[in-house]
């Protein structure tokens, strides 16, 4: 396998990562925005959506840091500029 081939095999794997997240993200608002219909159509005075909301956004939350990294801290570039940090050291 050349180099060209495993870096695409590793732009896909990251595409797919990412597109990933998204359907997640998307998954996410409409079930949480039938929730809150739900809950406010029943009129059941407990405003109940909160929770999953909140346990499911947790959830999400941590698939960003996953693929994106903390705010792009730990992100692909910081690792990149890492590898190679470490690389030079050795020389």
């Amino acid at each position: 396998m050349d180099n060209e081939e495993k870096q695409y095999r590793k732009a896909k794997e990251r595409v797919e990562d990412i597109k990933g997240f998204y359907i997640h993200l998307f998954v996410f608002i409409l079930v949480n925005l039938g929730l809150i219909g739900i809950n406010i159509l029943t009129g059941s005075g407990t405003y109940w959506f909160w929770y999953p909301l909140i346990g499911w956004g947790i959830g999400l939350a941590s698939h960003y840091v996953a693929i994106f990294g903390f705010f792009g801290i730990l992100g692909e570039e910081w690792e990149r500029r890492k590898i190679e940090e470490l690389m030079d050291k050795d020389k």
